[in-house]
């Protein structure tokens, strides 16, 4: 009592009030300023978000590769409901009608308890599963939330003990579980971690109330305390830059550790070097205090460099929107230069400034060479496999039709076994060449205007014979659509014999795979229907994907390379149109391919 009587005599400050002033504040009910602090609560709230999801992605990104895919999922589903469910709750709060509802403060601090409760799953999937320099990283990461979160809560502290409580309890079992003798000593004072944050949160908090209780009482005043009133309001805009302050230094701590894997930059807007992590020190050569000071851009990145230069960093300080995957070219302190990668992130204050930027950035040289040498490799397969392939099967062609003579029936067997095979591993290696053009970029096409009802007849022709191998039929249902689409006739004619081949591969003997062309508007479909067991749920995730193939008898029995459908969606976007599948009515897939319709064209003559 004896404190509380003291503090309504001072302000925030320490600095003794007029006894009538200190009369007022003592008036000033304490449930009159709490819908002011749950105010303050939700103002804070949408930058606690962004913090937490961008955070998230930084631990991911760096220890996501030793957890648990399972486990980072649901870590993550865990995050985005939280997440979705807090904004929901700020966009409810801001339409609000009545403001000294107490269901405000419950609901806020239901969504720390669940903030901090995310934070400590998060310890349970990362940190066991990571090395010591990936714990420690984690530790840091975590310590930064814990501690930043005090600014986010501190208008009521008890929010704050109730976030606190629901990160501290898994993360302590965790390092005392799964950590070495250090950790196990840091779980051991985690309780005490706690009671002095609590302690902070609850002094600033505090502070908050008493500078809210005497806004109220000062505005009960007369006329003859106006100056005192400008005084107060000056030292709560002192308030609330502090405020601001500790908030920076909390998403700092977050995101910018000594622990970091990956080369850290801050910098400010002008892309000046702030402070650098030991990984930059080591990537570039560079001491810290060497580069303090200095334009990161003009010490660091190619002058000739487009992909990151001047006018791109202008546009992200303009724009103030995260960007990635930024390769440019960098010269070390030895003057060798490296290909690096860089990110950028942007620290932006509640009031709309750019306080900051982080720009991580990682050494690609390897994986850029890595590439080269795949792309060396994929010319050789083309030069030295595909052309001795080419003659062997020319020969055992000619062998099989009898222009040689006559064949044993034993040797023939055999001679077509070879011949179906050696086709095969050509439709294999064309397979590879064209998925590696196109990811390239060195895949050209021909555009034309073409009649797709032709083409889908003519492509049903071509297949016939393959259908009537595995014993099955083609079937064009009801009379195809007259429209004209534009796109490279041989490339189009490949997809739709990817598609019909698939689906007769995959039907039971006897039967039909029916091919149909339907206009809708400015859109063409085709479709192929099959009869056969389905898309494994499994797997529809990754059935576009290069090498993807059902894990199951059938598939191992039918073979394929696994590029068909990968190379058939690349190149039906290069021709602005979709490629997808779902389940057919009674039974099988249907696969389908949706393409503009060409405006106003009419098919080019043959």
């Amino acid at each position: 009592m004896a404190t509380h009587a003291a503090s309504i005599n001072t302000n925030p400050y320490g600095e003794a009030l007029p006894d009538d002033l200190a009369a007022q504040v003592a008036a000033v009910d304490p449930q009159r300023i709490l819908p002011e602090r749950v105010d303050l609560l939700y103002r804070e709230a949408p930058g606690g978000i962004v913090i937490n999801l961008l955070v998230a992605a930084v631990v991911t990104l760096v220890l996501g590769a030793n957890a648990s895919l399972d486990s980072s999922l649901q870590w993550w589903a865990a995050l985005a409901v939280v997440s979705l469910g807090r904004g929901l709750l700020n966009r409810a709060y801001g339409k609000r009608k009545v403001r000294d509802d107490p269901k405000w403060l419950r609901w806020f601090a239901i969504g720390a308890i669940s903030v901090g409760a995310t934070w400590g799953f998060a310890g349970s999937v990362f940190f066991p599963a990571g090395s010591v320099e990936e714990q420690v990283f984690l530790a840091f990461i975590l310590a930064g939330i814990f501690t930043g979160a005090i600014a986010v809560f501190a208008p009521v502290w008890q929010v704050y003990a109730l976030y606190g409580i629901a990160m501290i309890t898994p993360i302590t079992y965790v390092f005392a579980a799964f950590g070495s003798a250090l950790f196990f000593h840091i779980a051991l004072l985690m309780p005490i971690f706690l009671i002095v944050n609590v302690s902070a949160a609850r002094r600033l908090s505090g502070v908050f109330a008493e500078g809210l209780r005497l806004r109220h009482a000062f505005k009960g005043l007369a006329g003859e305390y106006r100056g005192l009133n400008m005084h107060l309001e000056s030292r709560l805009d002192e308030l609330a830059q502090a405020h601001a302050q500790v908030e920076a230094s909390g998403r700092k701590l977050a995101l910018y550790t000594e622990r970091a894997p990956i080369a850290v930059f801050e910098t400010d807007e002008t892309a000046t070097i702030m402070g650098v992590n030991p990984a930059a020190e080591r990537m570039f050569g560079f001491s810290g205090p060497e580069l303090e000071g200095r334009s990161m851009l003009r010490t660091l990145v190619a002058a000739d460099e487009p992909a990151f230069g001047a006018d791109v960093w202008e546009a992200f300080v303009q724009t103030r929107e995260p960007l990635s995957e930024l390769q440019a070219r960098c010269t070390r302190r030895d003057g060798i230069t490296i290909a690096c990668e860089f990110s950028l992130t942007p620290l932006v204050s509640t009031g709309g400034e750019l306080v900051s930027v982080i720009a991580q950035c990682q050494d690609v040289t390897r994986q850029i060479e890595a590439e080269r040498l795949k792309r060396e490799f994929t010319s050789t397969l083309s030069h030295e496999l595909r052309t001795p392939l080419t003659s062997i099967i020319g020969t055992l062609q000619l062998v099989n039709s009898g222009v040689m003579g006559d064949v044993e029936a034993d040797v023939l067997d055999l001679t077509s076994v070879a011949e179906r095979n050696g086709l095969r591993l050509l439709d294999m290696i064309n397979d590879i060449l064209d998925i590696e053009k196109i990811e390239s970029g060195r895949f050209e096409m021909e555009f034309e205007v073409i009649e797709l009802g032709a083409l889908v007849r003519e492509s049903v022709v071509l297949n016939r014979a393959f259908a009537e191998r595995v014993k099955v039929s083609l079937e064009v249902r009801g009379e195809p659509a007259v429209v004209a689409v534009r796109a490279d006739r041989k490339r189009l004619l490949q997809v739709l014999t990817n598609l019909i081949s698939n689906a007769a591969k995959f039907s039971p003997e006897g039967e039909a795979v029916e091919v149909a062309v339907l206009h809708a508007g400015d859109t063409v479909r085709v479709q192929v229907d099959d009869r056969g067991p389905g898309i494994p749920a499994d797997f529809r995730g990754r059935i576009f994907s290069r090498f993807a193939q059902a894990d199951s008898a059938l598939t191992r029995k039918k073979g394929g390379t696994g590029l068909g459908l990968a190379i058939s969606k690349r190149m039906v976007e290069m021709m602005a149109g979709s490629v997808g599948f779902e389940d057919r009515a009674g039974g099988g897939t249907t696969f389908f391919i949706v393409l503009p319709v060409a405006p106003g064209g009419t098919p080019d003559p043959a």
